[in-house]
């Protein structure tokens, strides 16, 4: 078995698939993973994949071509997942797109398809579910600044919306899992960025008034609740809880318990 090992992005997936493809060993002999993994596997062959534009713009071309656009964003979406194995996975579903063609994304009782499939539902899901529950504080420079802490790389996803919604405005959403932002300029498009820490969102959240909007929403929110019709699990099934530290809403108790102990310090 010949492994190959690409970086955990989009482009450097396609050229671990463009590698494994070219090596002519056979598509039986061959699997992708993804690098600083730290799964080894005995008598298996490694080769680090070398990650450049002009692979994956031919692999690209080529799928566009025979697969269609809808296998071309179905291969991006999964990319952004956060399984280790996507990297196979999106390989093992262009042997098939490739020869079937854009039929293939509804034949799921191939386990490829179906696994690439339940990759794209869990993205888009996380994706569509933190574009209702982000919550954006203002700074004092008047820009947005949203955090999230989403388990796939979804950003790049939820960006389009808000450039769309929120053209008028400047604003960022951060990523605090794998320090990346994506950041959008006033009637201009939006870019992502890798940052090296996350020092810069309490630079930028150090506003003057935030913390008395903030109040004020949270207050509201307690205020119109029911006590009577408050239902905990319907809850849950609803708004999990996973998103819950990045909503101001749901943040009183723990500031509580954070001012007490610097209270007794």
């Amino acid at each position: 078995m010949t492994i190959f090992v690409c970086p955990d992005s989009f482009e450097g997936i396609l050229c671990g698939v463009y590698d494994a493809w070219m090596s002519r060993l056979g598509h039986a002999n061959v699997a992708l993973e993804l690098a600083d993994t730290g799964n080894l596997r005995l008598f298996a062959e490694y080769r680090q994949v070398e990650e450049t534009a002009e692979k994956a713009e031919k692999v690209m071309k080529v799928v566009r071509r025979k697969a269609g656009q809808e296998v071309c964003e179905r291969i991006f979406r999964a990319s952004l997942s956060c399984e280790e194995q996507k990297a196979d996975r999106i390989y093992r579903f262009l042997i098939y797109a490739l020869h079937v063609g854009p039929g293939i994304v509804n034949m799921l009782q191939i386990p490829a398809v179906y696994e690439l499939f339940r990759m794209n539902r869990f993205v888009e899901n996380e994706s569509r579910s933190l574009i209702e529950f982000i919550r954006f504080s203002q700074t004092e420079g008047g820009i947005l600044f949203g955090t999230v802490g989403p388990k796939n790389d979804v950003i790049t996803l939820m960006a389009p919306h808000f450039a769309d919604r929120l053209n008028a405005e400047n604003w960022i959403i951060y990523d605090e899992n794998r320090r990346r932002a994506a950041v959008h300029r006033a009637l201009e498009g939006w870019v992502a960025i890798q940052l090296p820490d996350d020092s810069f969102r309490k630079r930028l959240l150090a506003s003057s008034d935030q913390a008395e909007f903030e109040s004020l929403w949270k207050t509201f929110h307690e205020r119109i609740a029911i006590a009577e019709r408050r239902n905990p699990l319907c809850q849950r099934n609803h708004l999990p809880l996973r998103f819950r530290p990045y909503m101001t809403e749901f943040q009183r108790a723990e500031k509580k318990c954070a001012n007490n102990l610097a209270r007794s310090d």
